[in-house]
């Protein structure tokens, strides 16, 4: 046996075999560990010792299962429309599968639930037999959901433009004519645009409103497009149609307002003189709703 180890080392070790996926004895012998304090199985208690009632490894297991039962509580802080979907129990199967294949890396809890909509997807069951081949199924629903609510925290926990002086109705109205089809307007860090196979906007509105213990039904596949934003320290969701979906998509990637409006016209059917009508009302409501913080 070696000789006395020094606190950082024991402490190390204590990580890597309480958060182990595999228990506390799998831990003890996992890599991680093992390269820290080189034990066979059956030998933690050259570590720690057991107690008048309990082994070792009952008490590292009382560890273990605390991280674990922390962890499923945060994700279910994360997602609680999903898992109000889902049910508790199906939902942390689902989130204990997730923590094996993405554990915990950093120090801070915020980044836990980044890989839930990709693990979703990547464990999604075979289509049903008879499905229509590329056809749009329930486990779209979760992982639209999933993206829905992760984009939600994120943008409430994201940079904001709280204090600062934005686009204002008076600014835009006195730019220039001439020259706003070649403008950019710049949007404000935190506004994020979405694009769904399920109307999980209205669900996810429909579900937070819900009585308790009162069962919203999973709606029927629906293509939906989303702005979400915060103002004030409070998110916003504004359901988009198409065009204003394009349009905003574009001046997110940089394009000017004409470019913008052309992406829009070519997403709409209506004819130029009613496109241009709903345009001036869009760009009005967006900047009062301070979708931007200047344009040039």
């Amino acid at each position: 046996m070696s000789g006395p180890r020094s606190l950082e080392v024991v402490q190390r070790w204590f990580q890597a075999v309480v958060s182990h996926p595999d228990g506390v004895e799998g831990g003890a012998v996992s890599p991680d560990a093992q390269e820290l304090i080189r034990l066979d199985r059956g030998q933690l208690e050259a570590v720690v010792r057991r107690s008048r009632n309990l082994t070792a490894s009952e008490r590292l297991s009382i560890y273990a299962n605390a991280y674990y039962s922390r962890l499923l509580e945060c994700l279910g802080a994360c997602f609680p429309i999903l898992k109000q979907a889902l049910g508790d129990e199906v939902f942390d199967s689902f989130a204990f599968e997730y923590l094996q294949r993405y554990p915990s890396r950093s120090y801070t809890l915020d980044h836990l639930g980044q890989h839930f909509p990709k693990f979703l997807d990547e464990t999604r069951p075979e289509p049903e037999e008879g499905s229509e081949p590329g056809g749009v199924d329930w486990p779209d629903f979760l992982i639209d959901l999933a993206t829905f609510e992760w984009t939600i925290a994120k943008v409430f926990d994201g940079p904001g433009v709280e204090g600062r002086t934005l686009l204002t109705p008076e600014a835009l109205q006195a730019f220039p004519a001439e020259r706003f089809a070649d403008a950019h307007l710049v949007p404000v860090p935190c506004l994020t645009l979405l694009a769904f196979r399920f109307p999980v906007n209205a669900y996810y509105t429909a579900a937070r409103h819900a009585e308790e213990g009162k069962e919203v039904p999973i709606p029927a596949p629906a293509n939906e497009w989303v702005a979400v934003t915060r103002r004030e320290f409070v998110v916003r969701r504004y359901p988009l149609s198409p065009p204003q979906h394009a349009l905003l998509t574009e001046i997110l990637a940089g394009s000017t307002v004409g470019e913008a409006i052309a992406a829009a016209a070519e997403a709409s059917d209506l004819d130029d003189e009613s496109l241009a009508v709903e345009l001036r009302a869009w760009f009005r409501f967006w900047v009062a709703e301070e979708f931007f913080l200047s344009v040039a």
